[in-house]
């Protein structure tokens, strides 16, 4: 039995790595080489090498070089230009792209907004166990005085563990459909149509193929090579998938 979640991105045949996303409200090569900055703070005085390297082609030619996808350490980050202000950001982990801490270290470093969208159909099939269903936002910006975290605002539906439960943070968008967060099934008040609904009030369309690389540009992708000290297993999506029942 599969809960519909029509019109995901590449009809998700990247997830894990697509199933969430940042983005940054800055260029692509701006926000590439303000990442590898902060990395190298980390990965210098491990003699970690980081660099920055352009990547053409179609979305999934451009998602391709970070493959394999690597359990420990994150070794390659991919930074996406959008038909908008926005640039996408994804990364090589098996488990799906892990976009809080990144999104909310830039915008801080930064003072410039960044979310985190996710979106997985909750999927149960026999004998495969069950692929936790979730739709999230969660808006990041500027270091705000008194605030120990930088969300702006967040707002989440899963499925946790079986039990459905809704979590919202922070003042509303003038654009959001509050009256939808009292529907008496929790899974109907954050739906992934209401979500499509808010990117697009904040100039995204992420689930559609041709708002990434638009002619005649380049992703970046942060590289880092050297002594990783946690031992790798790699993946491909589909072998990703199949071991987190994704």
């Amino acid at each position: 039995m599969k809960q519909e979640m029509k019109g995901l991105l590449l009809e998700d045949r990247w997830a894990p790595v697509t199933s969430t996303m940042g983005f940054l409200e800055l260029g692509a090569e701006q926000a590439a080489q303000a990442f590898a900055t902060w990395a190298r703070e980390v990965m210098t005085p491990r003699d970690i090498t980081v660099e920055v390297l352009p990547v053409t082609g179609t979305l999934e030619q451009v998602l391709s070089s970070l493959l394999p996808l690597t359990s420990g350490e994150r070794r390659r980050h991919l930074f996406i230009p959008t038909r908008s202000a926005w640039t996408a950001y994804v990364a090589d982990q098996w488990t799906g792209t892990d976009a809080a801490s990144p999104m909310s270290a830039m915008a801080r470093r930064l003072s410039i907004r960044c979310l985190r969208v996710v979106a997985v159909p909750h999927t149960q099939r026999k004998n495969q166990g069950v692929r936790h269903g979730a739709v999230m936002l969660d808006v990041y910006g500027p270091e705000q005085p008194g605030k120990i975290h930088s969300y702006v605002r967040a707002l989440e539906v899963a499925n946790d563990g079986g039990r459905w439960v809704f979590e919202q943070e922070g003042e509303p968008f003038p654009f959001e459909q509050v009256e939808k967060y009292q529907a008496r099934r929790v899974r109907d008040r954050f739906t992934f149509e209401m979500l499509k609904d808010y990117l697009r009030h904040l100039g995204l369309a992420p689930f559609e193929e041709d708002f990434y690389m638009p002619p005649g540009s380049c992703a970046w992708l942060i590289q880092k090579t050297g002594p990783f000290g946690t031992i790798l297993h790699e993946y491909t999506p589909e072998e990703a998938r199949a071991a987190r029942v994704l």
